[in-house]
Parts: C-alpha cells; sequence; structure tokens
C-alpha cells in the first residue's frame, strides 16, 4: 500500500486530464525604465519620511515597493543615486508641456512652479532629506550641484541660454530664485502653494532688476552727421562697406 492512500487516485486522474499537471503561467508586468525610477525614488522618498533619510538605501526602497533587487543594483548603485534620479524626474515633469510662448520671465515662472509640482508629491520626504543634510556635507555638495545642472535645464527649457560663462551666471542666479522659493514652500501649507508661487515671483522681479542693472546700456544710434551727405562723394571708408 501506498503511503500516500491518494496519490494513485491523483495520477489517475491527471492522466485522465492532461491539462490537470499544467501549471497557470504566472503574470509577468512590464515596467517602463521611468515607471521603474517613479516607483523606486517614491518609495525611497516614503522610507526617508517614516524612517529617516539615513535608513534610505536603494535596496529598501525597491523591498518597500516589490521592485526587482537586479534592476535597483543596476541602476542605483552609485551614492546618491536616488537623489540624482530624482532631480532628473522633477526637471521632466517641468519641461513637459512648459510654456512656450511669453517673455522668458514668465516661461521660468511656469516652468519653476511646474518644479515645485513635482516636489509636493514628495513632501514629507524631502522634508526628511533637507533635516538631514547638516550631517551629511558630501549628500548637500551632491544635491547642490545637481540643482545647478537641473537650473540649467530649466534655462534651456524657458528659451535662455545657459552654455558659456554667462550660462554659469544665469544658472547661479536662477539657483537663488529657486532657494527663495524652496524657502517658502517649506512653510506652504496652502494647497494651491500661493506663498511659494509669491516667493517665486518676487525672486523673479529681484533678479530682473539686478539683470537690468548690469547690463551693457545699447549703443546709442549714429546722429545724422556722421553719413556722408549725397551730393558730397567721399570715398567710403571700410567700416561702411561691411
Amino acid at each position: 500500500m501506498s503511503a500516500y492512500p491518494n496519490a494513485t487516485a491523483a495520477a489517475s486522474r491527471n492522466l485522465n486530464n492532461p491539462l490537470a499537471t499544467l501549471k497557470p503561467t504566472p503574470t509577468i508586468t512590464f515596467m517602463s525604465d521611468i515607471d521603474y525610477d517613479l516607483a523606486l525614488v517614491s518609495a525611497a522618498f516614503a522610507h526617508g519620511a517614516e524612517e529617516g533619510w539615513h535608513k534610505v538605501s536603494a535596496a529598501a526602497a525597491a523591498r518597500r515597493a516589490g521592485l526587482d533587487l537586479v534592476a535597483a543594483r543596476e541602476n542605483f548603485a552609485e551614492p546618491g543615486a536616488i537623489l540624482l534620479k530624482f532631480g532628473e524626474l522633477a526637471d521632466r515633469h517641468a519641461l513637459t508641456g512648459a510654456l512656450q510662448d511669453g517673455a522668458v520671465r514668465d516661461r521660468l515662472f511656469d516652468i519653476l512652479l511646474r518644479r515645485f509640482d513635482f516636489l509636493q508629491m514628495h513632501r514629507a520626504g524631502i522634508i526628511a532629506l533637507l533635516k538631514s543634510l547638516p550631517a551629511h556635507p558630501a549628500l548637500a555638495l551632491l544635491l547642490a550641484r545637481a540643482t545647478l545642472d537641473s537650473m540649467g535645464w530649466l534655462l534651456e527649457g524657458a528659451g535662455e541660454p545657459a552654455k558659456g560663462l554667462a550660462g554659469e551666471i544665469k544658472k547661479r542666479g536662477l539657483a537663488l530664485v529657486w532657494a527663495a522659493g524652496l524657502r517658502a514652500w517649506l512653510s506652504d501649507a496652502s494647497p494651491d502653494l500661493t506663498a511659494t508661487m509669491a516667493a517665486v515671483d518676487t525672486a523673479l522681479n529681484r533678479a530682473d532688476a539686478l539683470a537690468a542693472r548690469f547690463s551693457p546700456a545699447p549703443k546709442p544710434a549714429a546722429d545724422d552727421e556722421a553719413f556722408t551727405a549725397p551730393d558730397s562723394p567721399s570715398p567710403a571708408s571700410p567700416t561702411e562697406l561691411t
């Protein structure tokens, strides 16, 4: 007699019904790279809000979100990778659908507010991160450099070149505008971020005034006397021929 009385009967039933021996096919859900990154970063900031930023890691975030650890290892291996990816996602959100018409100042206002909209989705985690920065100077330096890079993208997105020495100055100026908005955002409890919008608007006005102050004055138009009268033929100078 078999040690498992029902084994023979089960085998017989399976032979009579071949489909009974087939195991159900597991459902496989495919994620795009952007969806994966957003899921992991969101989990990381949620974990930071609850447990403190010192406990945040790519592995912990992947486990929290039920994501593949191998992909987390490949895409978030470097220290600070989560922060860098967060900045990229924030820039992506700000640049998508941003204003293309109007003055550069208005386009910058729109694009900065779009970036704050992304921050608002992860508010608790960002506050926890900022509180931890004094104890992590290397992380603070990384974040500062990443912010400057982001400002360059936002300038370009608003149609303002951000290359060369002039571009570096513009990026630092816009970073000051961003910092003013961030300070307001940290204490802004309004659902539409009224205080943040006001702070960004004021900071942009100050930046405009400062830029106008140090911009070179336009060259005055040449007087009529500088031109040769039609009835006074004289050889043209080389500059008049160009």
